[in-house]
């Protein structure tokens, strides 16, 4: 068994599907007698055995005695790989005496007139690693350098660098480096060859490679893209150790950027930045990446550049400034994540000097998208718009010049695109004062095209904050008063509209199927129906929060105009009675009963209590309806800077340890005057340093935090396990005990999983002696973000018994080990939230009296982060609502909702979990039911 564990563990650079038995019999006859096509077939079938654990050693002889004689291609191939497979070498160590035959093979073929066969052969030596067979080959494998064809050349070359990279390849092949630099020298004229051979002077003998370099500087623009990029890599070793020697190479990457070939560019920019930090090299540098960055076709190569400029950007800032309308251009290619990715980058470029050429650009892009909709065109606008927002924000004087061309497409279908712009405006509204009356008129001019509630409701705070003239008042009223119609919303006794249709008659002939002619009357009925306002069709389709934000709108509106001193009491009266009048509507509206979805409760508290307030103004506080809701955005957008300035300089801080520092490796540390219990100390503590546990211990106050019992102490086998998570990958390395005093035969851990797991490699059997210990490693391969549990048994022999069989407990993987703390805006949470299918909806239970405190340790608790700010989150009212949102390492969205009130020191509500999968809603809520109470 052993025996056939080690050939299964063997390796192969060919693996051949094979599920049907075959006798021995079978095989030699095939192998006697067959053709070509069946000695083939035979060689499959006899691969196949010896991957799945068959020695089956009595057909060796057979294939030594009709197989090596063919002269069939196929059969050649398989029958090195039959070679690459079989155990060439006894017991002891030693070559197998049979061996022979198959070196003579070899050495035949070497020497074969086909080239072919020549090569292959060649290609098979580069997987030999036994010095004893290989050694009677060199003399055979020097002279394949000479052959007039260059696959043979080729390969030879191959063959020689993979046996001098051997152990004992030194003394196989002693002059290697100076037989492939005179090859090199004779005047190679394939391109493959030549580099094959100038990579293993590179790899073996540095010092011939830079002086052939040297010898052929002229020359090393018109080499090939393969061999020129070794040339890099080289200039880059050389230079690492020794870095006085970059000037002198410098020459080098200058001639290489002047060829046409991108990989040869790309690599040439990477070499100069790895080289120097001088401006004069960054900027060649970037020039390179932004010519890629336009010319190359490939996404996935500008999706590269773009990487390596954001890079170049931390430390080289001003460099790519300048450049920044040549990395701009990017935008014009079709990827969505193309475009995104340039905007970003160049949004970190922007200074007062390239704000007017970059705005500019932006603007023609967004005109440029009016002409198509297609889904990603709209997506495409909407980054534009954020795009131009940052850069008003940033920049207050382009405002004006981008504020009324933005307001255009706040009546765009894509309802994202159109809510971006909304923002912007009300942001830029607040922020710039002068920009403020033509923002009111163009807002007015175009509120009745917009047909987006959301977009509607901020359109409609915006007019009610900032209209503060009597005629920015009258003219608000007028558009609120056309997109509402005719009060009241309602009509007819029954609470139905009612439309008067006609009917109108047309007659034409038609043909029968026998020829002959008819007349067809035709009936159609149009209902005499003009166009439904805006805000009336919304409020008709149940829209209560829009007729809320009209209410507010409409109160705002008439406390001005009550309070101003200039309106005649007769229009503060009709102003008054009309917009009470709208506000009854919307609340008959709301509970007719004739809308498809009936009026919340908070809406129509808010219909009712601005009913009341426009009725009595006297006893209103108008302060709060005409201040307080400015300065409440006021703070709002105080924190969204502060959180965008602390998130930039967590950005920009330095690293905690630079790439270069140096390691401080406690072994090698001298131990001169040292008492061995102080050495033994040190070497304790250098251990746990370099396991991880001494960090366990300081983070958690215990260690081995992560080792699992998986058998009681009484069982005959003992056995533990630490879990090792990264990412995609669990690793289990279980230490296994015999308590026993007599030995185990055939021990076997035996696994399985459940949920998204999947064991990669099953550990192999072996033996325990009397109280002997074993260690073993088992690892785990995870595809998606879910609670995984893995279970399994040990089974093992006695002299006594034949199978015994001991339980083992489960290991369950935890989710937080996949769960990554991000962030998105309040918009893309709330479309997620209604796109996502799995819910799961916890009660909370929690012995936690405080609901900052409680919010606080579910965070902690699910490794989420809280989107909520925290000026949302201040003082004491006895309730609270946040938002939390997290990533897996698979790319899942986890979102959570936190949603509690406090009674009494008693904390009640609900956390309700949404995402695309099952699994992630699950195995979270189990976490968050298992973690919401404080162990005391």
């Amino acid at each position: 068994m052993a025996t056939v564990n080690q050939v299964v563990e063997r390796g192969c650079s060919m693996l051949v599907h094979f599920d049907r038995a075959t006798s021995a019999v079978e095989l030699k006859e095939a192998l006697e007698t067959g053709n070509a096509e069946e000695k083939a077939d035979a060689m499959k079938k006899v691969i196949s055995l010896l991957l799945s654990g068959e020695a089956i050693p009595q057909v060796f002889i057979t294939i030594v005695r009709y197989v090596l004689p063919s002269d069939d291609h196929t059969v050649q191939k398989l029958l090195l790989l039959y070679m690459e497979m079989i155990e060439k070498c006894g017991a002891d160590g030693k070559i197998l005496p049979e061996m022979i035959l198959l070196c003579q093979n070899l050495r035949n073929n070497l020497q074969h007139p086909n080239e072919f066969l020549r090569g292959c052969t060649l290609r098979f030596l580069c997987r030999i690693t036994e010095p004893d067979l290989l050694e009677p080959l060199i003399p055979s494998i020097v002279q394949n350098l000479e052959h007039r064809h260059s696959y043979v050349r080729r390969n030879a070359v191959m063959a020689i660098n993979k046996i001098y990279d051997l152990p004992d390849g030194e003394h196989l092949i002693p002059d290697a480096p100076e037989i492939i630099e005179s090859f090199l020298m004779s005047g190679e004229n394939d391109l493959g060859t030549r580099r094959n051979a100038f990579l293993m002077l590179y790899t073996h003998a540095q010092e011939r490679a830079v002086n052939y370099l040297m010898n052929n500087l002229e020359s090393v623009s018109n080499w090939g893209d393969i061999l020129q990029t070794v040339v890099l890599d080289l200039i880059r070793k050389v230079c690492r150790s020794d870095p006085t020697q970059k000037g002198k190479y410098i020459k080098v990457i200058l001639m290489l950027l002047g060829t046409n070939n991108a990989s040869v560019v790309y690599e040439c920019a990477n070499t100069l930045v790895a080289l120097s930090n001088a401006p004069t090299a960054i900027k060649a540098a970037a020039n390179c990446y932004c010519q890629l960055l336009v010319n190359q076709s490939d996404n996935n190569v500008k999706l590269i550049v773009l990487d390596r400029l954001t890079d170049l950007k931390k430390d080289n800032k001003e460099l790519l400034q300048a450049m920044i309308m040549d990395i701009l251009r990017a935008i014009s290619s079709p990827n969505i994540d193309i475009k995104r990715k340039t905007l970003d980058l160049v949004l970190d470029l922007i200074t007062p000097r390239n704000i007017d050429d970059v705005t500019s650009m932006l603007k023609t892009e967004v005109i440029k998208s009016q002409s198509e909709n297609t889904s990603e065109t709209g997506e495409y606008r909407q980054l534009l718009v954020q795009a131009i927002h940052k850069c008003a924000l940033k920049f207050p004087e382009v405002a004006g010049s981008v504020i009324y061309l933005l307001m255009d497409f706040l009546s765009d279908a894509n309802s994202g695109s159109s809510a971006d712009v909304a923002y912007f405006v009300r942001e830029i509204a607040f922020t710039n004062k002068s920009l403020r009356p033509g923002i009111i008129e163009h807002l007015l001019d175009l509120f009745s095209t917009i047909r987006s509630s959301r977009v509607c409701a901020t359109a409609l705070w915006i007019i009610g904050e900032f209209s503060t003239t009597q005629a920015e008042q009258e003219a608000a009223l007028e558009v609120i008063r056309m997109s509402l119609g005719p009060a009241p919303l309602v009509d007819g006794p029954d609470g139905e509209e009612e439309d008067e249709d006609t009917t109108e008659t047309t007659t034409r002939p038609a043909v029968l199927a026998d020829g002959t002619y008819a007349t067809q009357a035709a009936y159609s009925t149009s209902a005499a129906i003009s166009q439904v306002p805006n805000l009336r069709e919304m409020l008709l389709k149940g829209d209560s929060f829009l007729s809320a934000v009209i209410a507010s709108t409409l109160t705002k509106l008439a406390l001005r105009v009550i309070g101003s001193g200039s309106v005649p009491q007769a229009q503060k009266n009709a102003t008054q009675a009309e917009c009470m009048l709208y506000i009854v509507s919307m609340l008959r509206l709301g509970t007719s009963g004739k809308v498809p979805i009936e009026m919340d409760r908070d809406s129509k508290a808010r219909l009712e209590l601005c009913f009341h307030v426009i009725g009595h103004p006297e006893e209103a506080d108008t302060d709060v309806w005409l201040k307080s809701c400015g300065e409440s955005f006021a703070l709002m957008i105080e924190e969204k800077l502060r959180r965008e300035s602390q998130a930039s300089a967590n950005s920009d801080a330095a690293p905690v340890a630079q790439a270069d520092d140096l390691i401080d490796f406690h072994h090698l540390k001298s131990r001169k005057g040292m008492t061995q219990l102080e050495i033994e100390d040190a070497v304790a503590t250098d251990l746990a340093r370099a396991t991880g546990f001494m960090d366990s211990v300081k983070k958690n106050g215990r260690s081995l935090d992560r080792v699992m019992q998986l058998t009681g102490l009484s069982d005959t086998v003992y056995a533990e396990t630490y879990v090792t998570v990264h990412q995609y990958d669990i690793t289990l390395d279980v230490t296994m005990i015999n308590r026993t005093d007599e030995p185990l035969q055939n021990v076997m851990l035996e696994l399985s999983t459940m949920g998204d797991l999947k064991l990669v490699e099953r550990p192999q059997p072996f033996s325990l002696p009397p109280f002997g210990s074993h260690n073993l490693r088992a690892s785990i391969k995870v595809s998606s973000t879910e609670t995984g549990v893995i279970f399994g048994n040990i089974v093992y022999e006695t002299a006594r018994s034949d199978r015994n069989v001991i339980v083992l407990n489960d290991v369950h993987i935890d989710i937080m080990d996949y769960i990554i703390p991000a962030t998105c805006s309040d918009t893309v949470f709330r479309s997620m939230w209604a796109e996502f299918e799995w819910e799961n909806k916890v009660a909370v239970s929690t012995n936690i009296t405080d609901v900052r405190k409680y919010l606080d340790h579910i965070v902690t608790s699910t490794n989420m982060k809280c989107l909520t700010p925290p000026s949302a989150l201040d003082g004491e009212c006895g309730f609270l609502a946040a938002n939390l949102y997290a990533k897996s390492v698979f790319g899942e969205d986890a979102l959570v909702n936190v949603s509690i009130e406090s009674n009494d020191g008693e904390i009640s509500g609900f956390i309700r979990i949404r995402s695309k999968t099952q699994g992630i809603a699950l195995s979270l809520g189990d976490k968050i039911t298992l973690k919401q109470s404080i162990e005391i």
